[in-house]
Order: C-alpha cells, then sequence, then structure tokens
C-alpha cells in the first residue's frame, strides 16, 4: 500500500510540474498588457477563489499553529510566484526555471542522507551550470538574480507545504494559503495598476492560469508532499526545466541552445535517478 501511495504521489507532482509550465506560458502572454505583478494578482486571486469555493476550510476552526504555517506557506506562494514571473519577464522561461530550481536542488543536499543522493544532486548542480550563458552578455543579470530569489521561496514552499501537511488536511491549507497570498500580494497591485487594465479577454486567460499554474498544480504538489519525503520530492521537482523549456519553445517560440538543452538533460537524469533509487527504497522497505 505505500509503494502504491508513493507511485500515486510521483504522478501527482509530475501532472503538476505539465500544468505550472503550461500555465507559465500562458502568464507569460499576458505580460505585456497586465505586467508581471498584475498577472500574478490575477493568477493568485482567481485560484484562491475557486479553492475557497470547492474546498470551504474551515477556518474559524484553524488553531494558531496551523495558521502560523498557513500564513508562511502563503507567504512563500505568492512571493515565489510574483518574483518569478518578473524573472522570466526578462529571461526566457526555460532558464528561468532552470536557475529557479537552485531552491529545490539545496534542499536535495540538505537532506541528503547517502552517497548516491549526493551524486544525483551534484548531476542536477552541473545542468545548471551548464544553462547559464556565462559568454553571453545579452541575458538580464537582474532576471538570473530574480529567478534565484524565487527559488529561495520555492525552498520555503516545499519545506512548509510538507510540515502544513502533516497537520492538517491538505485542501484546507492550499485553500487558506492561496488566500493569504491573496491579502500580502494586492497591494502590490494596487501600487502597479495594471490589474484594472483587465479585460474580459484577459480575464478568461487569466482564469486559465489561476487554474493550470495554482489551483491544480497547489493541491496536487499537497498530495504528493504529504507522501513522499522533502529530499525526494526537492529532486524530483528537476524535471521542471524541461517542461518549462519544452513550453517556452512550443507556446512562445523561445529557444535554447545546444549547451543548454544539455544541462535541462542533467537535471532530468538526476530526477528520474533519484525516483527508481527512492522507489527501490520503498520496495525494500514493504518486503521488510
Amino acid at each position: 500500500m505505500k509503494l502504491k501511495h508513493a507511485n500515486l504521489a510521483v504522478t501527482a507532482a509530475l501532472l503538476s510540474m505539465v500544468c505550472v509550465q503550461g500555465g507559465a506560458s500562458i502568464a507569460k502572454q499576458l505580460f505585456p498588457a497586465l505586467g508581471p505583478i498584475g498577472t500574478s494578482t490575477l493568477r493568485i486571486g482567481l485560484s484562491a477563489i475557486l479553492l475557497l469555493l470547492i474546498n470551504r476550510p474551515p477556518i474559524f476552526s484553524f488553531n494558531k499553529k496551523q495558521w502560523l504555517y498557513c500564513a508562511i506557506y502563503g507567504l512563500g506562494i505568492a512571493a515565489m510566484n510574483l518574483i518569478f514571473y518578473m524573472a522570466i519577464q526578462r529571461i526566457p522561461l526555460g532558464l528561468g526555471v532552470t536557475i529557479e530550481f537552485i531552491g529545490p536542488l539545496f534542499l536535495a543536499f540538505a537532506f541528503s542522507r547517502k552517497w548516491l543522493d549526493v551524486i544525483w544532486a551534484l548531476l542536477a548542480c552541473l545542468g545548471i551550470l551548464l544553462i547559464v550563458p556565462w559568454q553571453n552578455n545579452s541575458i538580464d543579470i537582474i532576471g538570473l538574480v530574480l529567478a534565484f530569489v524565487a527559488g529561495t521561496f520555492w525552498a520555503v514552499y516545499i519545506v512548509v507545504g510538507g510540515k502544513v501537511s502533516k497537520i492538517m488536511d491538505g485542501r484546507h491549507a492550499v485553500s487558506t494559503g492561496m488566500l493569504i497570498a491573496t491579502f500580502f500580494i494586492v497591494p502590490f497591485a494596487i501600487w502597479d495598476g495594471a490589474i484594472m487594465d483587465v479585460t474580459p479577454s484577459l480575464f478568461l486567460k487569466g482564469l486559465g492560469v489561476a487554474i493550470f499554474s495554482s489551483a491544480l498544480p497547489f493541491s496536487l504538489d499537497m498530495f504528493a508532499l504529504g507522501r513522499l519525503p522533502a529530499k525526494t520530492f526537492s529532486i524530483l521537482t528537476s524535471l521542471q526545466p524541461a517542461f518549462g523549456a519544452l513550453s517556452g519553445l512550443i507556446f512562445l517560440g523561445e529557444f535554447l541552445t545546444g549547451m543548454q538543452w544539455a544541462s535541462v538533460a542533467c537535471v532530468v537524469l538526476a530526477s528520474i535517478g533519484t525516483t527508481i533509487f527512492n522507489k527501490e527504497e520503498s520496495v525494500k522497505a514493504e518486503v521488510n
């Protein structure tokens, strides 16, 4: 039964990545009209409304610990999404996702207890080093820095998401976290002012972004985080650069160099390696 749950958790994590990168491609198409702040606000706000209506979390019955974890979780969501959108406004989606992966990669090192875990993490690290265009002065340095900062909040999202899923219903945690994220990001949207330019067409695109980039993937992530170790989930998400690069190529016409595609292959191989290894560990544990 434990192995079955682990397989379902891995599937949920993969589906989450497909959704979030497809949604990011749609979101980037909204940047010319709404900018990253307006797009991020539309995404998070609509996601919060959808999740609250569907899951109906009993927010008045939460204890202090649950509220604290939900608040940190929501702050991580808001900061991760807002800063990442600001990054991919300046750099290609695939490059941004790969740099952002430094956050989960750090967790992979921090939680490693076996030498094989370090090998997979080092392979993913090699991929990140390869994808950075060190000789290309046209790449926006601010965009790279923003992607790195977004990766820090991605690590917070993973750690806190794993903890909050242990003390309350995952659906309620996601819904409440998105509500808190909305309260956090709205002042930035008011200051920016672009959200006031939303048209019915932009609203529908924003709704699609909300569903595919937040409501659905965050729910899938919470399911996976409740059944996988943070270390496993962190390296598993190394597939994000591959999905990001493919989404950027298919939907946005963003091309990567051969070296950058090789880097994507490195992080994908690291993800496959750690997933297979942990699956073998699960089988041994079930047999024993």
